[in-house]
């Protein structure tokens, strides 16, 4: 412990960050993830994979340990502790991609030590604080191995949830008075939160009449400056909501890889989509994939990836829910906490006849990696990979009138069409055959779903754009193909990875990342990357 003159009230810090051999004089059990992809594998590296809660833990035990008090350092201490404190680029080698992890020596104290003393502020491991960043997210600070060179700074503020833990997280600890934490402190504001009407909504009773409105974009930028929105807005999801609207949410970054990744939202009321509003963040991680789910009971559901670095192969499974049409949401829970591949969501959360929930996933960071499938027997409370995969990324699943899944997907063609896998089991495993239906490619993402009328409707792309296809057959056959234009001639913006394209009688939207759902009026709300998409299945059948 070394001494740190702070104005005001002086503490003493540890030298260096906690190692494995002082943790587990705690909690023994610990020895088992030494080396875990590779890092902290000695006594003296330090410790990783231990949450905010477990560094506290140790603090307390510490404290018992010793009769002196021990806890995290605020962020305000631990950046005065850092000093002018710089990386040195002979100990640690950063990756900008943060795609696959380099394994590399923790050990502490292998440099000079700053001017109080103290080792390895910078770059070893990010070190938790005692600070809420903010609802539902704790601080951490310093930057650590595999991160881009921005974040390995003095003023770098990072964030996790709390119950998180990977190999890149270890702490320190400070001696001092006894004090009570940090007031919470919010991360930045996001404007005026949007109103949510919580009276039930009253949905028309569906029309046999044929229905089709002109695309709109859902795709609106905040009306506030200090909500972040970026030139990639991409991946939706959509659900109802029991009063009446439509809850949109997005992507929006600069680069898909990027940690300046936040999730967004929009609802649809009364004919217009409202201004984006902040949805999910965990400040300065990426947030790659995002599901929207309508439970039987009204609860809404959202699935998210949370990923330890950049980019979206390594991600953990966090979940949210809410009971008042998606005005608050729970705190994030990682329902799968390792950071892994397998955990890239997608949206088409599904609840299938006897209650279980499934989501698919994409199985790796590769257009050849398939779709995984994760299910929860206990309404959310837990989940757990099948381990079976679906051919193609990006699949969407639907169950069929005797149990069998039923699942088509992205890449991955078979004897030049689209690869269609059907499980018998649950998703355990997959048989794969060619489909019907053309492959497609990069910038596109099909939807696969069970109408309230009864047929099956898989909306993807052909040689002309975007086709609907129905089935009446559990997907046997599917005698309905359908374009998705009215035939006027229309030039649209669809964002993303599509771009301008024109709309004509022989034309549709060329490419897209699909999410859909069906509002009990009968209307089926369709989202492309930028625009929305309303029919029902008379104007289908025409």
């Amino acid at each position: 412990m070394v001494e740190v003159p702070f104005p005001g009230a002086p503490f003493r810090m540890s030298a260096t960050e906690i190692t494995n051999a002082q943790y587990e004089a705690f909690d023994p059990s610990h020895r088992a993830l030494r080396g875990d992809g590779g890092f902290s594998v000695a006594d003296d590296e330090a410790v990783v994979n231990v949450s905010w809660h477990d560094a506290l833990a140790y603090c307390d035990w510490l404290s018992r340990q010793t009769g002196k008090h021990y806890t995290l350092p605020t962020e305000e201490q631990w950046e005065f502790a850092c000093g002018p404190d710089t990386l040195s680029p002979a100990l640690y080698r950063h990756q900008q991609t943060e795609r696959n992890l380099v394994a590399m020596p923790l050990t502490v104290a292998t440099g000079s030590p700053n001017a109080y003393g103290l080792y390895d502020m910078l770059g070893n491991v990010e070190e938790w604080c005692a600070d809420l960043y903010a609802e539902g997210f704790a601080a951490t600070r310093g930057g650590s191995h595999n991160t881009p060179m921005e974040y390995v700074r003095r003023e770098a503020r990072m964030a996790a949830i709390p119950t998180d833990r990977h190999t890149q997280i270890g702490f320190r600890v400070i001696e001092c008075d006894p004090s009570p934490l940090p007031a919470e402190k919010a991360w930045f504001h996001t404007g005026r939160p949007p109103r949510v009407k919580q009276s039930k909504g009253i949905w028309k009773r569906p029309s046999k009449a044929a229905l089709w409105l002109e695309p709109i974009p859902f795709v609106i930028a905040p009306d506030s400056p200090e909500t972040p929105f970026y030139s990639h807005n991409h991946q939706p999801a959509v659900t109802w909501c029991d009063n009446g609207d439509l809850l949109a949410i997005w992507f929006t970054c600069e680069q898909e890889s990027g940690r300046e990744m936040v999730v967004l939202s929009s609802r649809f009321r009364k004919g217009r989509w409202a201004p984006a509003s902040l949805f999910f963040s965990v400040p300065s991680r990426n947030v790659t994939g995002s599901a929207l789910a309508h439970l039987p009971d009204g609860t809404l559901l959202h699935m998210n990836g949370v990923a330890n670095s950049g980019d979206w192969q390594n991600l953990a499974l966090c979940m949210r829910r809410s009971s008042d049409n998606g005005k608050t949401w729970s705190l994030p829970q990682l329902v799968e906490p390792r950071h892994e591949v397998r955990h890239q969501v997608i949206a088409g959360t599904l609840v299938l006849r006897d209650g279980t929930l499934l989501q698919c996933c994409d199985a790796g960071a590769g257009g050849q990696d398939g779709t995984a499938v994760h299910i929860s027997t206990d309404d959310g409370l837990s989940w757990q990979d099948t381990g079976g995969t679906i051919r193609g990324i990006h699949a969407s699943v639907v169950e069929l009138s005797d149990g069998t899944l039923l699942a088509f997907g992205r890449g991955m063609p078979i004897d030049g069409r689209m690869p269609k896998s059907v499980s018998t089991d649950g998703g355990y495993t997959w048989e794969y055959s060619a489909s019907a239906f053309p492959p497609i490619d990069s910038g596109q993402r099909l939807v696969l779903r069970r109408l309230n009328e009864g047929p099956i409707m898989l909306i993807s792309f052909g040689e002309n754009g975007m086709f609907a296809a129905l089935s009446y057959d559990e997907g046997e056959t599917w005698p309905v193909r359908k374009l998705l234009t009215d035939g006027s001639g229309r030039t649209y913006d669809g964002g993303a990875w599509t771009g301008s394209f024109t709309m004509d009688p022989g034309h549709a939207e060329p490419k897209g990342y699909l999410a859909c759902t069906q509002t009990p009026d009968g209307v089926i709300h369709l989202l492309s990357s930028r625009l929305h998409y309303r029919f029902n299945i008379a104007w289908l059948e025409q």
